[in-house]
């Protein structure tokens, strides 16, 4: 059975990309993401779980019944559900038609750049593609928190990218994490955002099994720790970058027919970027409608962007890294690519349209 259509960014009335402003820099006429209670409060704490969607949340609310029971609800992430973009899109307030982080994997100029390795098949990328001259967006408005995050990633290349000029305090096992965001608001910061990976991580390899059940519990363990231990005053915001999908039995290859017409792929396995050879895109296009149109929303990248689908500024530098041709998946497929097979075999996956991806948590 197909899914039904796609869940489009909702810009401006509830998605990721409204936190940021809402909290640095509220207007007159309020927020449609956070209360008056968040907006009002002393100071202001943003803890980002990667890969824990609203869907995901609401079956394992028995499992995090403190997160569960915090004010709030859905929001939408962005358009594609993944975690370089989405995460840029929380940070920058924008969304990745102006910001430029357009996928997972990047088209720069024939070269694919893994953004969060910032890599290419040449090897590390930083020199020849500067992350902090890629995406220009300032992040939090141009202000400068106390960014949290694991001390591995502070001085990654996909850090430099959407995190210039932030304060980095690094945490290094999770129960460090509560700390360093206590000590820094204790210190009078206003602001801290605050990010953990290991939902993302844990579904990517084993699904949704007994492993992503404890991690759900340490989220829990983390949410409670941090509402005990910050002071009076300080309100706390628990957001997601994306959902994730069960991909098990889903890879999928694309048909020899579709290849043929291919210059390269980017993007990843549920948002899958087609770049057509010179003159071959409405081949393309109409090609992998028919061949894959039963498992994925098929979608001309001028029809995505009169749809809005990335957002209300598209950029000529974000239109040059898209793709022709988006492969948009349903249900649980997972359309293949040998470029960017990784060293294990993902279940857990992110990317699409559908619900499960695009609803995320904003909660306080």
């Amino acid at each position: 059975m197909n899914s039904p259509g796609p869940v489009v960014p909702r810009f401006g009335e509830g998605c990721v990309t409204d936190l940021v402003s809402s909290v640095l820099e509220p207007g007159p006429e309020g927020s449609v993401v956070v209360g008056d209670d968040v907006v009002d409060a002393a100071a202001v704490v943003v803890l980002v779980l990667d890969g824990f969607g609203w869907r995901q949340l609401e079956r394992h609310a028995r499992l995090a019944p403190t997160l569960a029971g915090l004010t709030g609800g859905p929001v939408t992430t962005v358009a594609p559900s993944t975690t370089a973009a989405a995460l840029t899109s929380i940070v920058t307030g924008t969304a990745p038609g102006e910001h430029g982080i357009v996928g997972y994997r990047i088209d720069v100029d024939g070269e694919v750049l893994n953004a969060l390795r910032w890599s290419t098949p040449a090897g590390d990328a930083r020199e020849r593609i500067p992350p902090e001259e890629f995406q220009t967006v300032p992040a939090f408005l141009g202000h400068r928190p106390v960014v949290v995050q694991n001390a591995q990633f502070t001085r990654s290349g996909f850090s430099r990218a959407h995190l210039a000029g932030v304060r980095h305090r690094g945490w290094r096992t999770l129960p460090t994490l509560a700390v360093e965001v206590r000590q820094a608001v204790a210190a009078g910061e206003p602001f801290v955002y605050a990010y953990y990976d290991g939902v993302d991580k844990i579904a990517h390899e084993f699904g949704f099994g007994e492993h992503y059940e404890a991690e759900v519990v340490a989220c829990e363990r983390l949410v409670t720790d941090l509402m005990t231990a910050l002071p009076r005053g300080t309100a706390l915001v628990v957001t997601a970058d994306h959902g994730i999908v069960d991909c098990t039995d889903g890879e999928t290859p694309l048909d020899p027919a579709v290849v043929s017409l291919l210059d390269r792929q980017s993007g990843e396995a549920r948002f899958r970027w087609l770049h057509a050879a010179p003159g071959r895109a409405r081949d393309l296009a109409e090609t992998a409608e028919e061949l894959h149109g039963d498992r994925a929303w098929v979608r001309t990248v001028d029809s995505m962007l009169e749809a809005g689908w990335f957002g209300p500024v598209v950029t000529e530098t974000a239109r040059a890294r898209m793709g022709d041709v988006a492969l948009v998946a349903r249900d649980h497929w997972a359309f293949t690519d040998a470029a960017d097979t990784g060293r294990i075999r993902l279940i857990g996956r992110h990317g699409s349209l559908t619900a499960e991806e695009m609803l995320v948590p904003m909660l306080s």
